[in-house]
């Protein structure tokens, strides 16, 4: 099998295309189990429509294209990423990746034989969680590690329930485990995403190969002390959960820095929350991330200690509670090998793999399937925002490291029944 060439400004031509049909000034509007989403998978199947594929949608409401292979019985090979979006969000974020995997179909099917082995393109149905705030839904269910009954009841801000919203849209939430057939026989997945940070920006690379999804740690720490009023309390006599909190805060940003990984205190929220009385309680929402499982559980424990000394200098007490932990998801070592030697190939330099501090679908499709995925160079630096964007250059050397690190992993998993 040649080398698998993807034309890259077509990919960047539907990404525009896409745009315009589902967004605006204020950015995208493609926010899953809405009108705006569907309409964007309307977008997809009609693109499809001129490609040699079986189209249809699993019990979860993913997505899925399906190109036949010479080697059925050697598995099959899997590319693509999300087309939900944030409320506003940007034109690449989850797109980028589906574009690429459409472009990855083309240029397979203008090869004018079929590739040596299967290969699928998956749309994943609400990566974001943008309306019910559950992240990796179809993915998850697909992995297998969604329950039914831990998401049904979730609501969103009209007070309309997740199994309801998914309904409308034709899918049945106690259905959706049963996604997980669709991996079954899979060889290897890849993803292509936006990095949505400042890293190949600050480095001056367009793209890299990405070495896995940090792990995830979020608690919640309540202070509880004494309010009273501002001008009556002495300081050493007081006991002002605030004080309390704000110290956890810092002890906590250095934690991070310590381990180098991100700790970050992202709420907090103080009573009785006015200017002339010290706080009673206050809640912070801590978010823990790291590569590393050992470092992370690290974080974690420091954390709560951290939080526990703050609380004791200021006469306080503190009670710390889990609220989401993700395990961490180093991609396997063969196929981000491959994808580092596509992105050099490209044009994109030769620095080592980086990690994602963002979760992707491709966190929990690894916990089944072989993974990894690509980073394209975000300028500026951000993502989940309207002025979302990266450099054309920076697109056209990921896209084509893309389908370089596709075609090598498709003639891989043919030849090696593995990656």
């Amino acid at each position: 099998m040649p080398e698998l060439l993807v034309d890259a400004d077509a990919v960047i031509a539907d990404l525009r295309d896409l745009a315009a049909r589902t967004g605006g000034p204020d950015g995208a509007r493609r926010v899953a189990w809405t009108e705006g989403w569907l309409e964007a998978r309307r977008w997809l199947t009609d693109r499809l429509a001129d490609l040699p594929v079986e189209v249809d949608r699993d019990e979860a409401g993913n997505l899925w294209a399906r190109m036949a292979g010479a080697a059925p019985d050697r598995g099959f090979v899997i590319v693509g990423s999300h087309v939900d979006a944030v409320p506003a969000g940007g034109w690449l974020d989850g797109a980028l990746g589906v574009a690429a995997a459409l472009g990855v179909l083309r240029a397979l099917a203008e090869a004018g034989s079929p590739p040596p082995v299967p290969v699928a393109l998956v749309d994943w149905a609400d990566e974001e969680g943008a309306r019910f705030g559950r992240s990796l839904l179809g993915s998850s269910a697909a992995a297998g590690t969604l329950d039914p009954d831990a998401v049904r009841d979730l609501v969103d801000a009209d007070g309309v329930r997740l199994a309801e919203a998914m309904a409308a849209c034709g899918v049945d939430l106690d259905q959706a485990p049963r996604a997980s057939a669709r991996l079954d026989g899979a060889r290897a997945y890849l993803e292509l995403h936006i990095e949505q940070g400042p890293v190949l920006l600050d480095a001056g690379r367009p793209a890299s190969a990405v070495s896995g999804t940090v792990g995830v740690e979020r608690l919640a720490a309540t202070f509880a002390g004494q309010a009273a009023h501002a001008g009556s309390t002495p300081m050493r006599l007081r006991r002002d959960a605030l004080a309390a909190a704000a110290t956890a805060i810092l002890e906590i940003r250095e934690i991070g820095i310590g381990h180098d990984g991100v700790a970050t205190v992202g709420s907090v929220r103080a009573q009785p929350g006015i200017v002339t009385a010290m706080a009673g309680e206050v809640e912070l929402l801590v978010d823990l991330r790291h590569l590393e499982p050992d470092a992370l559980a690290a974080m974690r424990a420091e954390a709560v200690a951290a939080c526990e000394r703050a609380a004791a200098a200021c006469g306080c007490t503190v009670e710390t509670r889990p609220l989401f932990v993700a395990a961490p998801a180093p991609f396997h070592p063969r196929l981000v090998a491959i994808a580092a030697e596509a992105v050099a190939a490209a044009g994109g330099g030769d620095g080592p793999p980086i990690p994602s501090g963002p979760l992707h679908d491709a966190t929990e499709v690894s916990r089944r399937v072989p993974a990894a995925m690509l980073f394209a160079q975000s300028d500026p630096p951000l993502s989940h925002t309207a002025i979302e964007d990266s450099p054309i250059p920076a697109l056209r050397v990921a896209i084509e490291a893309y389908g370089r690190a596709a075609g090598r992993t498709i003639q891989s998993v043919a030849v090696e029944r593995s990656p």
